[in-house]
């Protein structure tokens, strides 16, 4: 089973999403200033990553989708990435690149999967 893991940082909260095998499936799509607000984030991964169309940028003459949606496409490297868009057209998590076009459809298959029903861990609260 997948969870979210929110980290403190710096300048607010991450937030990423792990398979049960401990690899990292996506991140959130923002630095957010507040915990509640990481949290907010990760709400609406686990409501639209299950419903959210698939759009493959990387075919010639596409065909655009609807939010929420999964675009597929290819990074300055030539890596095959994904990111999942709200219905208001704001990313709200990405992958990582892939070699292949396959791993990054089963990137987001485990998206789909995991992020319904993952737990949240929060951040340790820092020690005073």
């Amino acid at each position: 089973m997948g969870k979210f893991i929110i980290k403190a940082i710096k300048t607010g909260y991450t937030f990423s999403l792990k398979a049960g095998n401990g690899e990292i499936i996506a991140m959130g799509g923002e630095v957010y200033n507040t915990l509640a607000s990481a949290k907010n984030g990760i709400a609406s991964v686990a409501k639209n990553a299950p419903v959210a169309n698939l759009e493959d940028q990387t075919i010639e003459g596409f065909q655009s989708q609807s939010n929420p949606k999964f675009e597929i496409f290819k990074d300055k490297s030539g890596e095959f990435r994904f990111r999942l868009k709200a219905k208001n057209g704001e990313i709200i998590a990405a992958s990582e690149g892939y070699v292949k076009k396959d791993s990054c459809k089963k990137g987001i298959a485990s998206v789909r999967k995991n992020a319904v029903d993952a737990p949240v861990i929060e951040p340790e609260p820092e020690k005073k």
